[in-house]
C-alpha cells in the first residue's frame, strides 16, 4: 500500500536482479511460466511471497509462476516502466486498476466468481468492472494514540469533535509531550494528517465529491477544501508535530511513536500490524474527528492480483489469481503482519486462526458497522481513485504545505495537475 517514487537507477537494478523477460513463455512440459510483479516490506517477507506463490501453484496444474519484485513501494510506476519495455507481468499484486484498465491492459474477473466470494463485490470495482479481487480493506487513516501519555497529561478519553481534538493537542503539548508524529520524510506519509482530514470533512459531507472533481462540477480551491487544509495548517503552526517533522522517514515515524516519543500517529490501519506485542494494549485508535462528532470511516477496499489483459494463458493466470486470493493462510499474514481487514464471505477472525490486539478488534468494527464510509483521498482504486499522478502531486503539496501558508497556490496546483492529467 506504500507510495514511493521510482528513480531510474531503482529501475535498472530491480530489472538486473528478476532477469525480467517477456510476460509468459512455455514451461517445456506442457504448462505456462507467468510473472508476478509483487513488493516486499518488513510484514510481507520474501519468505511471505515464496510460500504463498508454491501454495497456490500446487492447485493450478502446469504452471509455474516467477516472481518479481518492484524496486519501489510504487508498483503503478514500475509496471509501466516494464510495459514500456514489452515486460508487461501476467500478474501484478495491489496495482491502481484505474491506472491501466484505461489502456486496455488488465482483464476484469468473473462477476459471478466475486459475488460469490467476497462481502463488498463492487467495492473496488473501476467503471462496472473488477479487476483486483476485493479481498480486504483498511481505514486510511486511523489516530492511534499512546493512552500511558494522556493519562499523563491527564487526557481522560479520546475526543470525538476536533475542538476535542485541538484541546487534547494543547493539553499534550503543555504537559512536554509531543502530540502528533508525522513521517513527513516520506511523501505519502506526510500527507496522512491532510487525507484524514479531506475525507472526514469534504466527501463525509459529499461521498461524490472525487467523482464531481472529474465532472468539473467542484475544484481544489473551492472553499471547503480550504478550510480542511486551514486545519492542517493550524496544526503545524501550532507545533503539533515534532520538530523536524519533515525529515523524518515514515519507518523512523513508527519507532517513534510505538517508543512514546508523541502520543498520537495519524497512519493506514496497515500500523496495527506494528503495535507491539507485548505492550498491545497501551494503545487505541480513533477515527479523524469531525466538527460535530459525526463518524466518517476514511475507507478503501485493496485487493490481490490484477490479471494482464495480454497473457499468453489467461486461464492459469486467472485460475492461479482465483487460488491466491482465497488462501486464507494469506490472509493470516496480511491480518498479522499488515493491518488488512479480511473481506472474505462467511468468515470470522477467529477462522483464520490469527492472533490480534484489542486495538484490531477495535478499527475492524468499523468496517463491519454500519456508518458513513467514503473514499480515502489519495488511496481509492475505484472510481473514486485519482487520475494517474495525482497522487504524487498531492502528497507533494501535503510536503509543501508544513513549511508554507500558501493555501491557495497549493490547491491551484493541484487543480491544473488534475485538469492535465483529464485531458
Amino acid at each position: 500500500m506504500r507510495r514511493t517514487r521510482l528513480t531510474a537507477a531503482c529501475l535498472a537494478a530491480g530489472l538486473a536482479l528478476t532477469g525480467c523477460s517477456a510476460a509468459s513463455t512455455g514451461s517445456g512440459k506442457g504448462g505456462s511460466t507467468l510473472t508476478y510483479l509483487t513488493f516486499e516490506t518488513p510484514s510481507l517477507t520474501a519468505g511471505f511471497w515464496d510460500t504463498s506463490i508454491a501454495d497456490a501453484e500446487k492447485k493450478v496444474p502446469d504452471v509455474a509462476v516467477r516472481k518479481i519484485v518492484a524496486p519501489s513501494t510504487d508498483r503503478d510506476a514500475y509496471a509501466k516502466q516494464l510495459q514500456a519495455s514489452g515486460q508487461f507481468p501476467d500478474l501484478l499484486q495491489s496495482i491502481t486498476p484505474s491506472t491501466f484498465a484505461t489502456a486496455g491492459l488488465l482483464r476484469p474477473y468473473d462477476q459471478k466468481w466475486v459475488n460469490a466470494n467476497f462481502l463488498l463485490p463492487m467495492g473496488n470495482a473501476y467503471q462496472g468492472k473488477v479487476y483486483i479481487p476485493p479481498t480486504n480493506s483498511q481505514i486510511i487513516p486511523e489516530v492511534f494514540y499512546n493512552k500511558k501519555l494522556f493519562a499523563k497529561a491527564h487526557v481522560d478519553a479520546a475526543p470525538k469533535t476536533w475542538s476535542d481534538f485541538m484541546a487534547v493537542c494543547a493539553k499534550l503539548k503543555a504537559a512536554g509531550i509531543t502530540p502528533v508524529e508525522l513521517g513527513g520524510g516520506d511523501p505519502f506519509s506526510a500527507a496522512m494528517p491532510l487525507v484524514g482530514i479531506l475525507s472526514a470533512d469534504v466527501l463525509g459531507k459529499d461521498p461524490n465529491w472525487l467523482k464531481k472533481r472529474y465532472s468539473g462540477k467542484v475544484r481544489f480551491t473551492d472553499a471547503n477544501v480550504k478550510a480542511a487544509v486551514a486545519k492542517y495548517r493550524t496544526m503545524v503552526k501550532n507545533g503539533y508535530f515534532e520538530d523536524g517533522a519533515l525529515g523524518v522517514k515514515y519507518a523512523d515515524s513508527i519507532t517513534h511513536f510505538t517508543s512514546g516519543k508523541a502520543a498520537m500517529y495519524m497512519m493506514g490501519s496497515w500500523f496495527l500490524g506494528s503495535v507491539p506485542k507485548d505492550h498491545a494494549d497501551d494503545f487505541g485508535a480513533f477515527l479523524t474527528p469531525t466538527e460535530d462528532g459525526s463518524l466518517v470511516v476514511p475507507f478503501s477496499v485493496g485487493g490481490s492480483m490484477a490479471i494482464s489483459a495480454k497473457a499468453a494463458d489467461p486461464a492459469k493466470a486467472t485460475a492461479f489469481a482465483e487460488a491466491w486470493s482465497l488462501d486464507p493462510a494469506n490472509y493470516k499474514a496480511l491480518i498479522e503482519g499488515d493491518g488488512a481487514f479480511p473481506m472474505l464471505k462467511g468468515r470470522t477472525l477467529d477462522d483464520y486462526g490469527v492472533h490480534v490486539t484489542k486495538v484490531f478488534k477495535d478499527s475492524y468494527s468499523y468496517v463491519t458497522q454500519q456508518n458513513t464510509k467514503v473514499s480515502a483521498v489519495g488511496w481509492a482504486t475505484n472510481d473514486d481513485s485519482m487520475p494517474s499522478g495525482l497522487n504524487n502531486a498531492f502528497y507533494a503539496a501535503s510536503q509543501a504545505l508544513f513549511s508554507s501558508d500558501d493555501v491557495d497556490g497549493q490547491l491551484a496546483k493541484l487543480d491544473a495537475a488534475w485538469d492535465s492529467a483529464t485531458k
